[in-house]
Formats: C-alpha cells, sequence, structure tokens
C-alpha cells in the first residue's frame, strides 16, 4: 500500500524509501497521487515530509568532555597508549629540568649550597645526571654539599 507514492516521493526527496513520513490524517489524498507531479504538490503542501536522519549523538561525548575537564574518567583504565604519547618527551623534561634548577637556586639564595657546588649541581643537571629531583637531594645529602640550619 502506497509503495508507489513512497517511491516517486524518495526520489523528489532524494532520500531513502524508509525516511518518507506520510500525514495519517491526508492517506486519501497520497492514495490518489499517481504522477511526480501530484506527489511534488502534496510534498509542498505537507502531508509528505522527510524524516530527520538518526546520526549518533553527540550527548554524551559532550559530557564525557565535560567531566574530563573536571579531571575525572582520566585513570589507568582510560589511556590508551604509552606515557610519552600523552605527555611528550621535551615537555616532559623541561618540566624536570626547571623543578631541579628552582630546587638548587633556592638553596643557593638561602645559603645552604656553596657557589662552586651550585655550579655543579646545575651542570649536572643540565646534562641531565639526575633522574628526579628525589634523586638530586638524595645527591646533595650524600655528598655532604648542603648545610642544614637549625
Amino acid at each position: 500500500m502506497l509503495n508507489v507514492q513512497r517511491r516517486l516521493a524518495a526520489q523528489i526527496l532524494k532520500c531513502g524509501e524508509h525516511r518518507i513520513r506520510f500525514d495519517q490524517d491526508r492517506l486519501e489524498d497520497i492514495k490518489e497521487a499517481i504522477t511526480k507531479t501530484d506527489v511534488r504538490a502534496l510534498i509542498s503542501n505537507g502531508a509528505i515530509s522527510r524524516k530527520r536522519l538518526l546520526n549518533t549523538s553527540r550527548y554524551w561525548a559532550r559530557r564525557r568532555k565535560e567531566q574530563k575537564s573536571y579531571g575525572k574518567q582520566k585513570g589507568f583504565g582510560s589511556r590508551k597508549g604509552k606515557k610519552t604519547a600523552r605527555l611528550d618527551p621535551k615537555a616532559a623534561w623541561i618540566n624536570k629540568v626547571r623543578l631541579q634548577r628552582a630546587f638548587i637556586k633556592s638553596l643557593r639564595d638561602s645559603s645552604r649550597l656553596a657557589l662552586q657546588d651550585y655550579h655543579e649541581l646545575y651542570m649536572k643537571s643540565k646534562g641531565g645526571f639526575f633522574r628526579s629531583l628525589r634523586h638530586l637531594k638524595l645527591y646533595t645529602n650524600e655528598r655532604g654539599m648542603t648545610k642544614n640550619e637549625k
């Protein structure tokens, strides 16, 4: 029933037959339409229309992005790739060296570190000798470079 009208409407509206919607109150008028001209007239009157496309909703993607902006949903189970894929090695290096330099500068400024020791630590830090700030602190304590104020 109404297969011809559905096919003609799909051709005119340039969509699939499943996207054609008939107005239930005007089914008698639609049955009488047997030419493309008749179907065009019904389309312009609103008796025949095209359903909207049912694409994947972006609601959940937006909601997830909002949650991530709050720092949620970023645990180990949500991560893909290596650590370096999320934070490039150069940025990690910059952060590490800046932290170490700030620490040895604070030691120098508080007079807990001699200038020659400061220079040695600065150059070692620049050369990538220290794995982390903890390693740097361990190194200074083992060598007795820092003077503890009490």
